[in-house]
This record gives structure tokens, C-alpha cells and sequence, in this order.
């Protein structure tokens, strides 16, 4: 299937080149081009834009070229030189083969090209007939041509490389740098001596990144040099996360025609360089389009930063306008300059003799319209200038010419020669003395040999990869130096770009660099970069970016990089400059609430092994048994252990902490006012004269059964609080704190266990309340009923404040409010018994506890029988 459509391709090529042979020749051999023909054994072709523009319009009319370029005149030259080179060097490189050259101009127009290509792969031999055999379903004849050098414009280049292909006939370019190109499926015998255009745009994308440049413009053209590397730039640059591109214009085809067009194109394109804050403007276009736009850049006096495609890097035509440094500042690349070795030397003689255009004996047309265009000057000394050559000149100085070689194309042409020389040597097995193999060989062998060359030709390195681009080749970086107003722009070299180099591969200058890098608002009001604290945010709908405040929580180093958010554990200076450690907030050992809390802790805890002490010494006296005998240890022991409490609520919190504090509060408090619950039943039993009542009454009569009923219900709720919504260690995270916190797990849980305790503390004042009005010696119901009291009322204010506090806060009242609960029951409850143990030690007997009795019911008028 694969064959199948390729032979339909070649067939559909073929009579495409068919009718364009009907339409551009008479296959006579006569095309009206430019054309300068050596004969040898090995022909090889070349293509070359000396005239620069065509007459092409919308409209078909008869083709025409204009606009002569005297650089691209000499770049032919030297493809004759290199050959002519080659054929006289002592010892031969091809001995007994001799190289011939047929070169055309092409005038940068595909029509031509095609014209031009057409000619060149005709079979020499028949020198009548056309490209395409009458018979064309049939092979096609061998070409005598076996290699092309040319063309220079990609969209030309890819013309040629589809008509060559059809031959096997190697191509090799010297300026096209189409990325296209590299396709080998589309354009399998194109070579060429200049990288492509993906090393020169990622080249460009770098200088930028080294310059600090943060805002660019993009200028192309519709074809495939401008477009595709306009693209390849947009997708380089968006890489670079901090550029921002902010047009990209794609230049019309019309537009070096310079009619109404395209003056209405430039005009819009001058109005957004105008209204743009771009700090360079990358112009990836040919050097026609861009003279026309820099006519108009220098009336006005735009002064922008320009950088340019190889191109026009080097364009005498661009860089001679009159008042070029009012354009501004242009920086350029081209591949590596390298001097064509004795070419300079060979222009100063190549005219020496007669100028009848004819140069050995050879034919050179193109050298007789040269002639025409500048003739040579009798005197010699008379008049040099520099290039490009006004028109205001009917004659020339040779030196003059001399100054107009430049050292990119006219390097790349000449290696493209050496190329096709190894290529030969290797196919032809040569020596120095003979060649083993003939001059009888096809276009595609050569090919196949030249893809696999691999030498070093004065210095310079040259080898292809799969795709038919050069390795090892670099460019140079360039420079207009403008001081010299009255002089076309100095190109200079300022540093080089190596694709697989460090550093992104860019060289220039340090001091170059830090003049870029050292600027930090533009003079379009732009900001590059920020102090710290401060981050960069484009204006609305433009690149220009303004420096911002960093939002509370957030930090900027500044170097224009972004605010980032602090860590959770931090927060940001007032200058958002950087971020401090959160201070973790808790009660501390040093904080004087706590302190004052501990002190209190401390003396309870004293205080309570001393009324226990007292307690067991006198535990067989009557006041011990009133309030409750060996119950009151029970009730000391939980007092105790509150008291101990308290300490868990200071320093930080830990699970281990949040679950003994509140649960295990509840329990051993619950467990305190079952023992005074207890005790006030035994009062209100023994007391209690209702013989009907007596019963019920009296069963109530047990305490530990009481103690283990009303404890255990509290034991009960608070175990299942801790296993299944125990409370565990949380932090808070504020502004500036963390604050380290219990969380309860379940607030239900929590609410019962102060209920339920709260319930016991009502049910024990309401007992003890009702007792006030027995014979009480030690006024045990009525210190009860405040102790109770005093509970109920410190809970009760407990809850609306623990509701409105958070933290640390919280875990003080908590404490504090463990504390004083204690301390009531301490203070109201155990205390005044021990003072009747120290210091009224004479109420403490069983005489005084009758006589008490007795005379309260004598008082209220009842008989009392005391036995």
C-alpha cells in the first residue's frame, strides 16, 4: 500500500513537472536568468537571489527581477572560487576529475528557482531536451548535475528540494534554516551548512533569559522562514515561565513591495510597537521586509531594542540607513564567522585583464552584469567606499568590493563545496595520485556518501545527523555599534551560542550582562523586579508589570519572584519579607496565672494530707463519725486527687493530658459528693422519726452501696467518653500562634459529665437544705448546703465563659474553675472539722452531742428520753 501511493506521488510530481517545463522553457536551453556555466567532469549547481526582489503580483504578468545585491553577487563568486580552488590544488583532491559549476539567479523567487532547477538536472548530455522523457511513466535520465548548492530563502529552498528530489540530487543550503526542512519523509536529499532555525530561536529565547529581558515582541512573516520561526520563538520563549510575549505580527507577503498595502500593514505594526512596553522586539524575517520596516522605525525615532534573525543580522542594506541609531539598539545572530581562507585576495584580482565578462575562458553572465552595473574605476586609487556601493557611482574600486564579503554565507558556501568534495573523494575512492572509480556514477550515490561525510575543514568540524542539519555549529552573537553617526552601523561580535553548551549555551560579555540585569523599572514603567515583600503582577491586558504587597500569611524574597505562603507553623514579617515561627501558646510553668494556680494546688494538696492526717488521729471520735467516718477518706482521696489535677491543664497539652484532665475529673468528684450524699442520708435517717417512712428510709441507709451506685453511673459515662470520642491534643492554628488545645470529642459527653455532677451537687443541697432544722452540733447540713452552693454557682458562671475563651484560655478556667470546686468543698465542708478537732476539742464527745440534742427539742417543747 505504501509503494502503491508513493509511485502515485512521483506520478502526480512528474506531470507537475511537465506543465511547469510547458510554461518556463522550451527545453532549448535558453531561460532568460542570470547564468554563469564552467564545464568539467562533475557539474554541481547553484542557486543564488542576486537580485534580491521579483515584480510578482496578483495579477499574472510577465516576471522581471530587481534590486541587485552586490553580497549575493560575491557569494557565487565564491562557489566559483571554492571549485576553482579545488581544481588547482597541488596535490589533487580529485585527481583527473575536474569540477564545473552552473549557477543561476534565482532572484529569491520560487517561479525562477524552479526555472533555474529544472535546467540544472536536464541531462547534459542531450542538451535539447527536457527534464521529463516523453515516456515519463518510464525512469528518468540521469542528470549530469550531481549536487546543488542553494538556495538561500527556506520557502525557495523548499520548492528547489521537492523538484531535486525527484532526481536524488543532493541539495545543500547555505542560508535556509526552516526547521521544515529537517523532514526528511518531505525533503530526504536536503542538506545544509547552517543549523536550523531550532537552535537559532532557542539561541534567541536564551539571550533573552540572560538579559533579563521580561517583556518581548515577536515580528514574522507568511512564509516558511518567517512563520515557522516565529512559532518555534513563542513556544521557546513561553517556556521561559517569567517572559512575557506581548504581540506576535505575522508579516503579508506583499509587504517589501512597499505599496498602499503595505504601508496600511507597517502603519498598524508601528502603531503596537508604539503602545507596547516590550523590551525587545525579535524581528524573524528577510532583510527586504525589514529594511522597509526600519525606514520607517528610524522617521520615527522609535529606539527600541531590536534583535534579528540571521537574516538581516549582517545586512549592509539595513545597517548603512541613513540614521540607523535613531531605530535603536540591534543585537543579531548568525552562525559562526569564519573568513573564506584567500578569497579577499582572489576579489582584488578576479579583475585584472579584460572586462568583457568573460573570467578564464569561462562564461559568466553573471559577472558581465556586474560589470554593467559597476564598472571598474580607470584609476584604482580614485574612489573606495563602503558597502554597499551608492548608486551616485559609475565606477568601482575593486577595494571597495573587498569590503563587502562577509563571513556567515559566504563560510557556508564554501564548506557546502569542501561537503560535496568528500563526498566525491569517498564515493570515488581518491587519493592524492588517482581515484579508483570513474566519473560514471548517479546522483543518489553521491548522496548517500555526502550524508556520511565527517572531516574538518579549517577548524571547523562538519558532520550531518539523520535529518540532514549540521552538528557542532555554533553562531555568533552581534552587536550594532552605532557611536559613529555619520558611518553605516559597525557589526560586531559580542559573544557566541553553542546549543549544547553550559549555562543555556550563551556567552557574552559580563558587564553587558549586568547592564541588563542591573535595570529594575523600564522606561515604560515597568517593573522587572521588587523589593521583598513585594511580588510582580501584570497591568490589565498588557506584560507591564507593577510590584505588589504580599498578602498577610504570605512572603516575597523579592528578585521579582512571587509571594508564597508561609509554612502553617508560620507567619509572615510586617514587611512580608520572610516568616517567623509561630509562638505556640499554652499554659506555661512561668505564666503567673498559672503560678498562682500551682500555689493553690500545692496548698490544697497540704492541706488535705494534713486533714487526713487529722482525720485518722481523731477518726474514732464523734465528729469523724458525723461527717461520714470512713467515708471521708473516700472524700479526702478524691479532694487529693483534684487537687493533682489541676497540674495536667498546665504546660503542653498531649492526648495523654487531654484525657486524664475533664474525664477523670468527673469521676473523682462525682465520687466526692456520692460520700457527702451518703453522709447527709445517714443524718437525715438517724434523725428522722416517721415510723411509716422509717423503712423505705432506712434502706436507703448505705453508704458504700450509695458510693458505688452514684459513682459508678459517672464511671460509666465518662469510660465510654473515652472510648469511643476521647478528648485528644488539637492546635490552633491563629495568626500568630499556635494554640495548643484539648478537644473534648464529644461536647454531648462533656455536657452529661458536668450534668450529672451538677445533678448530684443539687440533689446533696437540696438533702442538706432539708436538714438544716435537725439537732446538727457541727452544722454539717448547713456547710454542705454552701459547699453545694458554691459548686452549682461556679459551674454555672463556668460555661458561658468556657464558651466565649479558646485555648489556653480554656484550659485556665478549666483549672480554675477545678480549684475553687475543690476548695468549697475543703473550705466549707472538711475544714470546720478540723478546727473543732484542734481547738474545740471539748465538743468532740459524745456528752456534748447529747446535751445539744437534748436541749433543741426541749426548745421546740418534745421529751427527750436519753438513755
Amino acid at each position: 500500500m505504501h509503494v502503491f501511493y508513493l509511485c502515485v506521488s512521483m506520478m502526480f510530481l512528474l506531470c507537475l513537472c511537465v506543465s511547469i517545463m510547458s510554461i518556463f522553457c522550451s527545453c532549448s536551453g535558453d531561460i532568460g536568468l542570470l547564468h554563469a556555466y564552467s564545464p568539467g567532469d562533475v557539474i554541481i549547481g547553484g542557486l543564488f537571489p542576486i537580485h534580491l526582489e521579483s515584480n510578482r503580483s496578483e495579477s499574472p504578468t510577465p516576471l522581471s527581477c530587481s534590486d541587485y545585491d552586490i553580497r549575493m553577487f560575491l557569494r557565487t563568486q565564491v562557489m566559483i572560487y571554492a571549485i576553482r580552488e579545488v581544481n588547482e590544488r597541488t596535490p589533487r583532491v580529485l585527481p583527473n576529475i575536474t569540477l564545473g559549476y552552473d549557477i543561476y539567479d534565482t532572484c529569491g523567487d520560487v517561479s525562477f528557482a524552479i526555472r533555474a532547477t529544472l535546467q540544472l538536472l536536464k541531462n547534459q548530455s542531450e542538451p535539447k531536451s527536457c527534464l521529463v522523457p516523453p515516456n515519463f511513466q518510464s525512469a528518468l535520465s540521469e542528470p549530469n548535475t550531481k549536487a546543488v548548492i542553494g538556495e538561500r530563502y527556506s520557502e525557495v529552498s523548499i520548492a528547489v528540494a521537492r523538484v531535486v528530489a525527484l532526481s536524488s540530487v543532493a541539495q545543500i543550503s547555505y542560508a535556509s534554516t526552516s526547521e521544515q526542512l529537517s523532514r526528511k519523509l518531505k525533503f530526504p536529499t536536503f542538506l545544509r551548512t547552517i543549523p536550523s532555525d531550532e537552535y537559532q530561536t532557542k539561541a534567541m529565547a536564551e539571550l533573552v533569559k540572560k538579559f533579563n529581558w521580561k517583556t518581548v515582541a515577536i515580528i514574522g512573516s507568511d512564509d516558511e522562514y518567517g512563520k515557522y520561526g516565529s512559532d518555534k520563538l513563542v513556544t521557546f520563549i513561553r517556556e521561559k515561565e517569567d517572559i512575557c510575549i506581548e504581540f506576535v505580527d505575522i508579516l503579508p507577503g506583499y509587504f517589501s513591495r512597499r505599496n498602499s498595502q503595505s504601508y496600511d500593514k507597517l502603519n498598524k505594526l508601528l502603531v503596537n510597537i508604539n503602545k507596547s512596553s516590550a523590551e525587545a522586539i525579535i524581528v524573524f524575517t528577510k532583510d527586504a521586509n525589514v529594511a522597509f520596516l526600519m525606514e520607517e522605525a528610524i522617521k520615527c525615532r522609535l529606539n527600541r531594542t531590536w534583535i534579528a534573525s540571521d537574516t538581516w543580522s549582517t545586512s549592509s542594506k539595513v545597517s548603512a540607513l541613513p540614521g540607523i541609531e535613531m531605530a535603536g539598539e540591534v543585537f543579531g545572530f548568525v552562525s559562526k564567522r569564519k573568513v573564506v581562507p584567500g578569497f579577499q585576495d582572489y576579489v582584488m584580482s578576479m579583475f585584472n585583464g579584460t572586462f568583457n565578462g568573460t573570467f578564464n575562458g569561462t562564461s559568466n553572465a553573471i559577472l558581465q552584469h556586474y560589470l554593467t552595473q559597476y564598472p571598474l574605476c580607470s584609476n584604482h586609487s580614485e574612489i573606495e567606499t563602503n558597502c554597499p556601493l551608492p548608486n551616485i557611482f559609475q565606477c568601482m574600486n575593486p577595494r571597495s568590493l573587498a569590503k563587502c564579503i562577509d563571513q556567515d554565507e559566504s563560510y557556508n558556501i564554501y564548506l557546502a563545496v569542501q561537503v560535496i568534495v568528500e563526498g566525491l573523494r569517498r564515493l570515488l575512492k581518491c587519493d592524492n595520485h588517482r581515484c579508483e572509480r570513474t566519473n560514471k556514477f548517479t546522483a543518489l550515490e553521491l548522496l548517500m556518501e555526502i550524508k556520511k561525510v565527517n572531516f574538518t575543514v579549517n577548524t571547523t568540524q562538519i558532520f550531518f545527523d539523520s535529518n540532514g542539519d549540521p552538528l557542532s555549529l555554533a553562531y555568533d552573537i552581534l552587536r550594532w555599534d552605532m557611536t559613529d553617526i555619520k558611518q553605516p552601523a559597525r557589526i560586531k561580535t559580542i559573544g557566541e551560542y553553542w546549543p549544547n553548551g553550559k549555562d543555556g549555551g550563551i556567552k557574552v560579555p559580563d558587564d553587558l550582562v549586568s547592564h541588563f540585569c542591573n535595570v529594575t523599572v523600564t522606561v515604560y514603567n515597568c517593573y522587572k523586579t521588587c523589593e521583598p515583600g513585594h511580588e510582580l503582577q501584570k497591568k490589565k491586558n498588557t506584560c507591564c508589570n507593577d510590584c505588589v504587597q504580599c498578602e498577610d500569611g504570605d512572603f516575597s524574597p523579592g528578585n521579582g519572584e512571587g509571594c508564597k505562603h508561609c509554612s502553617p507553623n508560620e507567619y509572615s514579617t510586617p514587611q512580608r519579607d520572610g516568616c517567623l515561627k509561630k509562638m505556640e501558646k499554652f499554659l506555661e510553668w512561668s505564666d503567673y496565672f498559672v503560678i498562682f494556680l500551682s500555689f493553690l494546688g500545692v496548698f490544697g494538696i497540704i492541706v488535705t494530707i494534713v486533714f487526713a492526717v487529722l482525720f485518722t488521729i481523731y477518726r474514732r471520735t464523734p465528729i469523724v463519725k458525723a461527717v461520714g467516718g470512713y467515708l471521708c477518706f473516700l472524700e479526702l482521696f478524691s479532694l487529693l486527687v483534684c487537687f493533682c489535677l489541676t497540674f495536667s491543664f498546665t504546660g503542653r497539652p498531649t492526648d495523654a493530658s487531654c484525657k486524664v484532665g475533664l474525664p477523670l475529673f468527673g469521676i473523682v468528684f462525682s465520687l466526692c459528693i456520692s460520700c457527702i450524699l451518703a453522709n447527709l442520708l445517714q443524718i437525715l435517717v438517724g434523725f428522722h422519726f416517721d415510723l411509716k417512712a422509717g423503712s423505705w428510709v432506712k434502706r436507703l441507709n448505705q453508704p458504700l452501696a450509695v458510693v458505688v451506685t452514684v459513682t459508678g453511673i459517672q464511671l460509666a459515662l465518662c469510660v465510654s467518653w473515652l472510648c469511643y470520642y476521647p478528648p485528644t491534643h488539637h492546635e490552633l492554628n491563629s495568626d500568630k500562634t499556635l494554640d495548643q488545645r484539648c478537644q473534648k470529642g464529644s461536647d454531648l459527653f462533656f455536657v452529661g459529665m458536668l450534668g450529672y455532677n451538677a445533678f448530684l451537687a443539687l440533689l446533696c443541697f437540696l438533702f442538706a437544705f432539708k436538714g438544716k432544722q435537725l439537732p446538727d452540733l457541727y452544722k454539717n447540713a448547713r456547710l454542705i448546703t454552701i459547699s453545694m452552693l458554691l459548686y452549682l454557682i461556679v459551674w454555672i458562671f463556668f460555661i458561658p465563659i468556657y464558651i466565649k475563651k479558646f485555648g489556653t484560655d480554656q484550659r485556665g478556667i478549666e483549672s480554675a474553675a477545678i480549684l475553687i470546686s475543690t476548695y468549697s468543698i475543703l473550705g466549707c465542708h472538711l475544714a470546720p472539722k478540723c478546727y473543732i478537732m484542734v481547738f474545740r476539742k471539748e465538743i468532740n464527745n459524745e456528752n456534748a452531742i447529747t446535751e445539744h440534742i437534748r436541749k433543741h427539742y426541749e426548745q421546740r417543747g418534745m421529751a427527750v428520753v436519753i438513755s
